[in-house]
Order: structure tokens, then sequence, then C-alpha cells
């Protein structure tokens, strides 16, 4: 007894289709999915975005090596220590005039 004819062909058509399914399915993420193409141009920004953040991090942390550099106690850079000195303990040479400087509100007034 022979298998009607619409079952045959439908299980012939049954391996192409299946293939043709999963190339679709791997065609749909290579192109839309998470890693696909169409998300190459964010990934592409946020490399820039990360990469001159790291330039930045860089550029401050060489300013910060060379500061800190200055304080070696073996030979203190005088002009710094004069600005820290300063800074921190609020102090003046006698013959320096200190001019004070309105305070500035809240408000920024």
């Amino acid at each position: 007894m022979r298998p009607a004819p619409l079952l045959a062909r439908a299980r012939a058509a049954l391996l192409p289709i299946a293939c043709a399914t999963l190339a679709g399915y791997f065609a749909y993420h290579a192109v839309i999915g998470e890693t696909g193409l169409l998300a190459w141009g964010g990934y592409r920004a946020e490399h820039a975005r990360l990469e001159q953040q790291a330039t930045a991090i860089h550029a401050k942390r060489t300013a910060l090596e060379h500061r800190v550099a200055l304080l070696n106690p073996s030979h203190v850079d005088p002009d710094l220590a004069d600005e820290l000195v300063r800074k921190n303990l609020n102090v003046v040479r006698p013959d320096e005039v200190v001019v004070p400087l309105p305070a500035k509100d809240a408000a920024g007034d």
C-alpha cells in the first residue's frame, strides 16, 4: 500500500523546510541579535566613549603621579610645599596682606 501523495510530499519537504528554518534563525540573530550587525554601531560608540574616558583617567593619573613625585621626602618642591601649607593650615608670611572676600551665599549671588 502506497502512502498518500500529500503525505509523501510533506515528508520530502520536511528536511528542506527544517534547514531553511534553521538558517533563518541564525541569519536573524546574526543581523538583529544581541551581538549582530546592527549592534556593532552601539558597541563602536561605547568603545570610543570608554577609550576617551581611559585617556582622561590616564592623564589625571599622570598628573597625580607627578604631584606625588614633587612631595618626595628627600627633595620636596618648595613651591608645592608652600601651596599646601597655605591651603591646609591657613598661614601667611608677616609681610603679606590678606584681603578678605565676601562670602557667597547658597543662592550664588
